[in-house]
C-alpha cells in the first residue's frame, strides 16, 4: 500500500484531497499520515471528512480512521459509481474545497451524476464558489472535465447553509493543453454579492473593483453583476458578502477576489479583489496562481505534454505537483521565465 506523508509541502488539507481523488480515479490503496499535521488542529476536520465521504461514496472505497481529528486514513477504493448524491459538510466548511476533492474523479464516473454539496459557498481560506464557476470551470472545460455548477443558495462564516449543485457529463479521458500566450484581454467580468446586508454593500464592492482597474489603465469592458439575496427567503442563513472579478482573455481566463467581514468596509473589499486581479493580468501569466495548482492532478491524468504559463509558484502549487508524482508517476518540471513560470506536464492519459 502506498503512503503518503501529509505533512509534506503546505501540510495542510490539499494533500489529502488531491490523494484521495487520484487514489480513487486509479484505484490505488493508500495510507495519509500525518494529516494536517502543520494546522493549529490538526488532523481530519467536519470539512476535510465531507471529503472522504464524498470520494469514498463515488468510488465505492473501503475506508479506515475517517473519525474528527483523525491523523491517520486507509483509503481502498474500488470502482466508480455515478449517481444522484447529497453532502452535507454540516458546518460553513468550504463547497469549493469539497468540489475540488472531487474534480479528478468526475470525468471518469460511469454515468451523468448529479450532486448537491450543502456548506460554505464563501468562506475564509478557499475559493469562493463564484471562481471556480467563473474562472476554473472555462479552464477545466479545456481538458475535458464536463461539468456546470448552479449555485442554489449563499453560505457565509459562521452559519454555513449554502448549496451548490453540480451536475456531471462524463467524458472518461482528458487531454493535455498548452495555455502560455494568453492572448489580449477582451473584458472583464464578475460578481458582487451580499446576504442579509444592505444592498448597496455590494454595490459599493462593485463599484470600488470598477475604478481601480480603470485607475490601472484596464479600457476594456468592464460588467460586474449585482446580488442581493433577500432575507427573507432564508431567516437562517448568517449575513456576509464577496465579489469575484475574472479577466477574459483571448485564450484563457484570469480571476480575483475578496471576502466582506465584519468591520471592513465595502470599498476595500471591493479594492482586494481588483488588486489581486491586476496582479494577475501584470503577470503576463495564462493561468492565477490559484488555478495553477488546481488544474494540475487533472494534467497528471490527461493524455499528452501539457505546458501552461502561472503568476506565481504557490507553496499549494509545489505540494500539488509533488502529490501527482508520487500518486501517477507523471513527469512535471518547473522553469522561471522573465515575468512568470512555465509548467511542464507529461500526463499519463489515462482512461476509464
Amino acid at each position: 500500500m502506498l503512503v503518503v506523508d501529509g505533512s509534506i509541502g503546505e501540510g495542510g488539507g490539499q494533500i489529502l484531497r488531491y490523494t484521495l481523488a487520484l487514489s480513487a480515479v486509479l484505484r490505488k490503496p493508500v495510507k495519509i499520515v500525518n494529516i494536517r499535521a502543520k494546522r493549529k488542529n490538526p488532523g481530519l476536520q467536519p470539512q476535510h471528512l465531507t471529503s472522504v465521504k464524498a470520494v469514498a461514496t463515488l468510488s465505492s472505497a473501503e475506508v479506515e480512521g475517517a473519525y474528527k481529528g483523525s491523523m491517520e486514513l486507509i483509503f481502498r477504493p474500488r470502482a466508480l459509481r455515478g449517481g444522484e448524491y447529497l453532502f452535507d459538510i454540516g458546518t460553513a466548511g468550504s463547497v469549493s474545497l469539497v468540489l475540488q476533492s472531487l474534480l479528478p474523479i468526475l470525468p471518469f464516473l460511469d454515468k451523468k451524476t448529479r450532486i448537491e454539496i450543502k456548506g460554505g459557498t464563501d468562506v475564509p481560506m478557499s475559493p469562493p464558489i463564484d471562481y471556480m464557476r467563473y474562472v476554473l470551470l472555462p479552464l477545466i472545460k479545456r481538458v475535458g472535465v464536463d461539468i456546470e455548477i448552479e449555485v442554489i443558495k449563499r453560505g457565509h462564516y459562521p452559519r454555513g447553509g449554502g448549496i451548490v449543485r453540480i451536475t456531471v457529463n462524463p467524458t472518461h479521458r482528458l487531454e493535455a493543453i498548452e495555455l502560455i500566450d494568453r492572448g489580449d484581454i477582451e473584458f472583464v467580468g464578475g460578481r458582487s454579492h451580499c446576504v442579509k446586508l444592505p444592498s448597496h454593500v455590494a454595490e459599493r464592492q462593485a463599484r470600488a473593483a470598477k475604478e481601480y482597474l480603470i485607475s490601472k489603465g484596464i479600457s476594456k469592458p468592464i460588467d460586474i453583476e449585482v446580488e442581493y439575496y433577500d432575507p427573507s427567503k432564508d431567516p437562517h442563513l448568517g449575513p456576509g458578502s464577496s465579489i469575484v472579478l475574472y479577466a477574459k482573455t483571448f485564450n484563457s481566463v484570469l480571476g480575483g477576489d475578496a471576502l466582506g467581514e465584519k468591520g471592513k468596509p465595502a470599498e476595500v473589499v471591493g479594492r482586494e479583489a481588483a488588486e489581486k486581479l491586476y496582479t494577475e493580468i501584470v503577470s503576463g501569466a495564462a493561468i492565477d496562481r490559484h488555478a495553477g495548482d488546481m488544474l494540475i492532478p487533472l494534467l497528471a491524468l490527461a493524455k499528452g505534454d501539457s505546458r501552461i504559463s502561472v503568476s506565481e509558484i504557490t507553496l499549494h502549487t509545489e505540494t500539488a505537483l509533488e502529490i501527482i508524482k508520487i500518486l501517477t508517476g507523471a513527469e512535471a518540471t518547473v522553469n522561471r521565465g522573465d515575468k512568470y513560470y512555465l509548467v511542464y506536464i507529461k500526463g499519463i492519459g489515462f482512461e476509464a
